[in-house]
C-alpha cells in the first residue's frame, strides 16, 4: 500500500479566490514571494532590512516566512553579494623559545581582534604563515574571507613589496605596525616614539646618564627605530647623544637579548641603564646582567616594552611601555570593515602608557 506523505502547504488569496499551494522539500525564496505577492527581489530586500520596501510589505513578506518556517541560507547570500561574512587573521612566524612561533604581545592581540569581530557580527578566520609563503595571493584570489589582518612581519623591507601587491590587487587588509610615510595601505600602530622618549625620560630622571639601547635601529624594524628615535630625543633634550657604541642589535625574543646584552658587557663597561625595543629582550637581558653578577636595578636600571603578562612576574618587575590591545584589537576590525564598505579609512597611532616597577626604580 502506498503512503501519502503530506507536503506544507501555503495558501494565497487571489481575486477571492483560494490557492493551495503545495511545496516539495525545503521552502525557497520564490515560494515566500509566491505567498506574499511580492516579486523575489522585492523578498531578498525585505530579509536583509532594505529602506526600499516598505512597513506593509515587510509585515507580508514576514508573515510568509513564519507561515513557510524559511530559513535564510546565509552562505548562499553571501555568496551572491560576494561578501563571506569572515575576517582573516594572518600570524606570521617569529622566533621563539617554545614551538608557539607567536611574540607573546600578539597573543593578547588575538584575542582582542576575536571579540571586536564578534561585536561586529564576523567570523574570523586564523592562520599562520611563514614569510617564504605566498600568503600576499592566496587570500586575494579566494573569497575566504572579506578582508585580512595582519600581525607580525619580521624584517619590513623584506616584504613590503607584498603589501604592494595586496594593494596592487584590490585586497582589503590593515596591518597593526609602524605608521610610515608613503606605506602601502592602512597601519594601525602605537605611538613608539613617544613611548621610546617616555622610558628614557623616566631613566634618567633615576639619575641614569649612560643609557644603552637593544634593538634594531634601522628601517628594517621602523617600530623599534621610532622606539630608538625618541629615546635619542629625550637624550638630547638633557644635553647628552646617543652612542653608537651603547647600542646593540636585536629581535624579539630572550635569547637575542640574552646575546645583546652580553656583547654590551663586553664592549663597554660603565652604562648604567638599558632601554630594551620589547619586553622578550629585555627579560633575556635580566638574565645576561645576572649571570655576569650585576643587579637590576642596583647596577643597572633595565625598562622594556609592550607590557606582555610576563613583565610583571619577573624579578624585579619590569618597567614598560603597555600598548592598549584591546583598544587595538576594535581599531584594526573597525578600520578593516570601514574598507570592506568602502568608507574612507587612515593609519592611526594610538596612545601608549610608561608602567614604572623595580627594574628600573634605582632607589628603592
Amino acid at each position: 500500500m502506498a503512503v501519502l506523505r503530506r507536503q506544507p502547504t501555503a495558501c494565497r488569496l487571489i481575486t477571492g479566490f483560494r490557492i493551495d499551494v503545495r511545496i516539495k522539500g525545503k521552502a525557497t525564496s520564490f515560494d515566500i514571494a509566491y505567498l506574499a505577492g511580492v516579486s523575489q527581489s522585492t523578498v531578498s530586500r525585505a530579509l536583509r532590512g532594505s529602506p526600499l520596501v516598505n512597513e506593509e510589505t515587510r509585515r507580508r513578506v514576514q508573515a510568509a516566512v513564519d507561515q513557510l518556517n524559511y530559513k535564510v541560507d546565509k552562505n548562499a547570500s553571501n555568496l551572491r553579494r560576494m561578501h563571506s561574512g569572515t575576517l582573516a587573521l594572518l600570524l606570521f612566524e617569529d622566533p621563539t623559545a617554545d614551538d608557539s612561533h607567536i611574540n607573546p604581545f600578539f597573543l593578547s592581540m588575538l584575542g582582542s581582534i576575536t571579540r571586536a569581530c564578534s561585536k561586529q557580527g564576523y567570523d574570523l578566520l586564523i592562520s599562520f604563515q611563514q614569510l617564504s609563503h605566498d600568503w600576499h595571493a592566496d587570500f586575494a584570489d579566494s573569497h575566504k574571507a572579506d578582508g585580512i589582518i595582519l600581525l607580525g612581519y619580521g624584517d619590513y623591507l623584506a616584504y613590503c613589496d607584498k603589501l604592494e601587491k595586496l594593494v596592487a590587487q584590490g585586497t582589503r587588509f590593515v596591518r597593526w605596525g609602524a605608521v610610515l610615510p608613503e606605506q602601502p595601505g592602512i597601519s594601525i600602530g602605537c605611538d613608539n616614539f613617544r613611548g621610546g622618549e617616555a622610558i628614557a625620560s623616566h631613566l634618567l630622571e633615576q639619575g641614569c646618564k649612560r643609557i644603552a639601547f637593544l634593538g634594531d635601529a634601522s628601517s628594517h624594524y621602523p617600530e623599534f627605530f621610532e622606539r630608538y628615535r625618541g629615546y635619542a630625543e629625550a637624550l638630547r633634550q638633557a644635553n647628552l647623544q646617543a652612542e653608537p657604541t651603547l647600542q646593540i642589535n636585536a629581535e624579539s625574543t630572550e635569547r637575542s637579548g640574552y646575546e645583546a646584552m652580553t656583547s654590551l658587557i663586553a664592549r663597554v663597561s660603565d652604562f648604567d641603564a638599558v632601554f630594551a625595543a620589547s619586553d622578550l629582550i629585555a627579560i633575556g637581558a635580566m638574565r645576561a646582567l645576572c649571570d655576569h653578577g650585576l643587579r637590576v636595578p642596583q647596577d643597572v636600571a633595565l625598562a622594556g616594552f609592550d607590557d606582555i603578562s610576563t613583565a610583571r612576574f619577573v624579578n624585579p618587575a619590569l618597567t614598560t611601555v603597555l600598548q592598549d590591545t584591546t583598544r587595538a584589537g576594535e581599531v584594526l576590525v573597525e578600520s578593516l570593515l570601514k574598507l570592506v564598505r568602502n568608507e574612507p579609512v587612515e593609519s592611526e597611532i594610538l596612545p601608549v602608557k610608561l608602567v614604572v616597577r623595580g627594574s628600573s626604580q634605582v632607589d628603592v
